[in-house]
């Protein structure tokens, strides 16, 4: 089982703390003001998971990708940076574009060279189930194929197995964090607890049917975690790239919230 030690000025200690990070699309921004609250808290990490946006912002943090660059990044970050239109019957866009993206953004590239011990989960279109990606390999198709939201995105095949959205499977992977070797978990749900208006177009629905899916995978997920995370960010749509700051200040203030409980877990309360 992986440990991931983290030094203080009391020397270092041995974490059992898992985060496992939900999807969002563009609402995965708010991961990020988490990330900084628990990096300026001196919160140790045994690993983190991720599906979906979260699955990229687990995977640039668990690489090793200083929180500055991510906020950088994040603030002029453009759908068409990891999404092209394309014609095929298996989705309205690529995300070639997210290759490179990706390599750009990651400061390793392989699952065994990760930080923070990396799961990474995708939905197996034939079967349904949950796969978690870790340990070894190359992160960058894990990645996208855990992003691949279907409908929207052409399903990615990795070793015989045509994967999409990891959220099918596993909205918040917080069973996969604790199959990593995490004793208690973070969960970070991006929930959309609002009813929008009646969609108006083919990306609006999928994003309802996401959303629908969302509010029913609970059950199946939550008993997996010590502690979740809700940042409020129900205002925001799937493509709000443009509202960067309220969300990385949403997720700051959900993650402030909690450190009383998460460093009772460290003193061993």
């Amino acid at each position: 089982m992986w440990r991931f030690l983290y030094g203080s000025g009391d020397g270092y200690r041995r974490s059992k703390v898992g985060l496992a990070l939900g999807g969002g699309f563009a609402r995965g921004i708010a991961h990020l003001g988490v990330l900084q609250v628990l990096e300026e808290n001196r919160i140790p990490l045994a690993c983190i998971t991720g599906v979906s946006s979260g699955a990229m912002m687990a995977a640039a943090y668990a690489s090793g990708t200083p929180l500055h660059r991510l906020d950088e990044l994040a603030r002029r970050m453009k759908f068409k940076d990891v999404a092209g239109w394309t014609l095929s019957k298996m989705g309205l866009m690529t995300s070639d574009r997210m290759d490179a993206f990706l390599r750009s953004l990651l400061a390793v590239h392989r699952f065994e060279d990760m930080r923070i011990p990396l799961g990474v989960v995708a939905c197996d279109l034939k079967t349904g189930e949950a796969v978690l990606y870790s340990q070894r390999g190359d992160v960058v198709p894990a990645v996208r194929a855990s992003c691949a939201y279907p409908g929207l995105f052409r399903p990615i095949a990795i070793e015989g197995r045509l994967l999409v959205d990891g959220g099918m499977a596993e909205d918040v992977p917080a069973p996969s964090a604790k199959k990593l070797g995490a004793a208690k978990v973070i969960a970070v749900s991006l929930e959309m607890d609002e009813v929008p208006d009646d969609p108006t177009n083919l990306a609006q629905v999928i994003n309802r049917c996401f959303q629908i899916l969302q509010a029913q995978s609970g059950p199946t997920w939550r008993p997996s975690a010590e502690l979740v995370l809700t940042p409020k960010i129900n205002t925001f749509g799937w493509d709000s790239f443009d509202q960067t700051e309220r969300m990385i200040e949403a997720g700051r203030r959900a993650a402030e919230a909690a450190l009383p409980e998460i460093k009772g877990w460290l003193a061993g309360n």
